[in-house]
Order: C-alpha cells, then sequence, then structure tokens
C-alpha cells in the first residue's frame, strides 16, 4: 500500500491554509505554516499576495486535491470513492465527504484515539482495533451505523493506550459517534450529516472536477 512520507507541512502551504495534518503541532508556534504561510517552491513566496485569477479548472483541481490531502488518499482510491458515490442514491458530494467519513481510521481519529489520521492508520495496520470484536486491520475499511471499534487487548498493556485514556476525553467526539473512554471503545451510531463533517471542503467543485 502507498503511502505519502514526505512533509506534511507543504502540503497545507500549497492549499493556502492549515489543514491539521501534524495534530496537536498545528495550533502551536511551531507550525510551519506560521513561519511560511506561502506555497512551497521557488516562486511560491513571490506569488505571496499577488490577486491572480483562478480558472474554474483549477479551483476545482485544489478542492479535490484538498479533500485528498485531508484525508490522505491517493487519486485512484479517491476516484474510486467518487463512483462509489455516484452509484448511491442523494447528492453524490455528500455522498463522497460521508464515505470518507465513514473510513475506519478517519472514526478512530474522529473517536480522539490518535492526535491525527496518519497515526490512526498506523494504529489499524498494526492491528490494534477491533470491529464488532473481530481484529481489523485495512485503514480503508468502511463503517455502517451500528458498529463498534474497541481497543484489543493485547494492545491495552502498552505505554500509548496507558497515556490516551488520560487525555481522550480532551479531544472532541462528533455526536454521530458514541465514544466510551474508559473501556477505549466508540459506536457509529448513525451517518453523518453535512453540518458535521469538518475541514472546509467544497465538494460541489469535487464533483465538477469528476464531471468534464
Amino acid at each position: 500500500m502507498g503511502r505519502y512520507i514526505g512533509p506534511v507541512c507543504k502540503l497545507c502551504r500549497r492549499e493556502g491554509e492549515k489543514l491539521f495534518l501534524k495534530g496537536e503541532r498545528c495550533y502551536s508556534p511551531k507550525c510551519s505554516f506560521e513561519k511560511r504561510g506561502f506555497a512551497p517552491g521557488m516562486h511560491g513566496r513571490t506569488r505571496q499576495g499577488r490577486q491572480e485569477r483562478e480558472s474554474d479548472f483549477a479551483r476545482q483541481l485544489r478542492a479535490k486535491q484538498k479533500a485528498r490531502r485531508v484525508y490522505g488518499i491517493f487519486e485512484r482510491q479517491f476516484r474510486r470513492y467518487f463512483g462509489i458515490a455516484q452509484h448511491a442514491k442523494g447528492l453524490t458530494g455528500y455522498n463522497l465527504l460521508r464515505t470518507l467519513e465513514l473510513r475506519l481510521d478517519n472514526v478512530v481519529f474522529r473517536t480522539g484515539l490518535a492526535i491525527n489520521r496518519a497515526q490512526a492508520r498506523q494504529l489499524v495496520n498494526h492491528g490494534h482495533i477491533q470491529v464488532n470484536n473481530k481484529r481489523a486491520d485495512v485503514p480503508s475499511m468502511l463503517l455502517n451505523p451500528g458498529d463498534m471499534i474497541t481497543v484489543t487487548e493485547s494492545a491495552r498493556s502498552k505505554t500509548y493506550w496507558k497515556e490516551v485514556v488520560d487525555f481522550v476525553d480532551k479531544r472532541l467526539c462528533p455526536v454521530w459517534i458514541e465514544r466510551d473512554s474508559k473501556n477505549l471503545s466508540a459506536r457509529v451510531l448513525r451517518l453523518p450529516e453535512r453540518s458535521e463533517i469538518e475541514g472546509n471542503l467544497n465538494e460541489q467543485l469535487i464533483v465538477e472536477y469528476y464531471s468534464r
């Protein structure tokens, strides 16, 4: 499985806003975006503050790239999710975001068991998470309402999970997920509403990009 191993702060700079890919560091003065808020590359600084007219294609591409980077997904998989959203009932853009939100690694992150999606993906890959009492090590697994995630008994003895209990309650948990901090578990209560999906994403531009 491929993964991005480059500096994630460059992704935020390219999109022109914080994507909070590093968790708590993004809220501190150490965040690279605070020091260098311009786009990466040799022309990034010279374009800072310059008013340039973007084409419709450029705006659509940036919206698609931003969503991919927020959820940490490569193009091939993102396109597959768009195909699923197209064939589902309802608005394609909303269906796409809802599908992304129901990924196992995203639910682990939203629950507060990880500081970012990259860490949540690692926890799943290492076999620390169970879905409905069965070991799940595929981060892209899509959950359904009623599914429960728990930390495996063998993993609870590790230092990380002992420390998580102390600060998991300090992290926000969406209302469509029921969290049990004491038992390090959570249940998907229902499908997320559009207003409950964070990230400042423009799904309409993404639909326009793939509909060209």
